[in-house]
């Protein structure tokens, strides 16, 4: 039996560590936060992603399972090799469980991808692609929000309705005006609507004149924006100033960007959002406690890492570990039920569904205050919404 000994030892030293350390890798849950700190879309996500992430770790009590929850973040500059380089750096050297946010759709794929390659959690909120639970769908990714499609379904499908029913798409040129442009062209053409063209900006544009004139020039009688952010505004304030008369129909906007544009040139647009904190008491009050330490109301993006994070820290708890695999399990398991989404469920392709809102922007006149800037007009289901699971393309589906 003696000598056995050095034997076990050996056998014991090489197994990984992992194996004797407690149910929190790291003895405590870190979570990063990566956005763009300083681009076209610093208001969408931004810092104001890393204060919803705060108050949503503040809000849980600090800590989980008795151990401490630690937050990090960086600016990925909307480039997919710099959010791809940080994402891995934190997996590899520093311990982070899950990362959030990621707004952008090229960098939120990339990332998505790398966390199914290392088991990690990775959950897009400002990306919004439907590729992240079609083709490029991960059993670690989670796409919380709002997408492509379900932002298209709700605008497009109402102006439609209004006989609007020829559109000129400007749209963002990557992964993310791809997407947009692409549903919102399907869902005009199921619904007996024309798409009359197409034609692509680069990021981060700040002269969209020829691109305007290209839409006026193609007669349609809706000018459909692919883009967002600064993008957006950019286009909307120099369609105004061109004198464009064209129906314009942002198939992305966020209070932010109302915010940018001002009443007077936003006024009776309509669009589709996840979140307002104008559409119902919870989510004012949300809001109204964001707006107090940030010093401007939350976009839908905000909204969506704050319940997100709250998400994940119940089913860590729950789980009893920081498991990936045991997290996600949770996290699907258990309903969404907080100002921001109720009854939401996590579908195996990584969707979360939960209703969506049809708004429009108020008149100058109708306005009671700096941040009151829209009145809903209905409520989207959310298997309306969202894409059906039968037509996912997501490989995690059993067919």
């Amino acid at each position: 039996m003696q000598s056995c000994k050095p034997l076990v030892l050996a056998l014991a030293l090489a197994l990984p560590a992992t194996t004797f350390a407690g149910p929190l890798s790291g003895d405590k849950v870190k979570i990063g936060i990566l956005t763009d700190m300083s681009g076209v879309y610093a208001s969408v996500g931004g810092k104001g992603s890393v204060i919803a992430a705060q108050m949503a770790i503040a809000d849980f009590g600090g800590k989980v399972l008795d151990k401490p929850i630690e937050l990090v973040s960086a600016d990925h500059q909307n480039k997919a090799d710099i959010g791809v380089g940080k994402a891995r750096e934190w997996f590899d050297t520093q311990g982070v469980d899950m990362v959030n946010d990621l707004l952008n759709s090229g960098v939120g794929i990339a990332v998505q991808k790398l966390g199914a390659e290392k088991k990690r959690i990775t959950i897009n909120n400002g990306a919004g692609s439907t590729a992240l639970t079609g083709k490029e769908c991960s059993p670690y990714g989670i796409h919380y929000a709002f997408d492509t499609y379900a932002l298209a379904k709700g605008t497009a499908t109402a102006l439609m309705k209004q006989g609007l029913d020829s559109w000129y798409f400007l749209q963002a040129d990557y992964a993310f005006g791809a997407a947009l442009q692409g549903d919102a062209s399907k869902i005009v053409a199921a619904t007996g609507g024309k798409v009359l063209g197409t034609v692509k900006h680069p990021l981060s544009s700040t002269d969209f004149s020829s691109y305007l004139i290209q839409a006026q020039d193609s007669k349609a009688k809706v000018v459909g924006l692919a883009n967002a952010g600064a993008d957006f505004v950019n286009a909307v304030k120099q369609a105004k100033e061109f004198g464009l008369k064209q129906t314009i129909a942002g198939l992305l906007v966020f209070d932010s960007d109302v915010k940018a544009l001002g009443l007077n040139a936003a006024q009776g647009m309509k669009f589709t959002t996840a979140y307002s904190w104008e559409l119902n008491p919870e989510m004012e009050v949300f809001g109204k406690k964001f707006f107090a330490k940030a010093g401007f109301m939350p976009t839908m993006d905000h909204a969506g890492v704050y319940s997100s994070t709250l998400h994940y820290l119940n089913a860590v708890k729950a789980a009893g570990t920081d498991d990936a695999d045991a997290v996600m399990k949770k996290m699907r398991e258990t309903k969404v039920n907080d100002f921001f989404a109720k009854n939401g469920v996590i579908r195996e392709d990584g969707r979360m569904v939960h209703d969506m809102y049809l708004v429009e922007v108020l008149k100058p006149s109708e306005s009671k205050g700096a941040w009151d800037q829209l009145k809903l007009l209905a409520t989207i289901p959310g298997e309306v919404a969202f894409k059906p699971l039968a037509g996912s393309e997501c490989p995690l589906i059993k067919k």
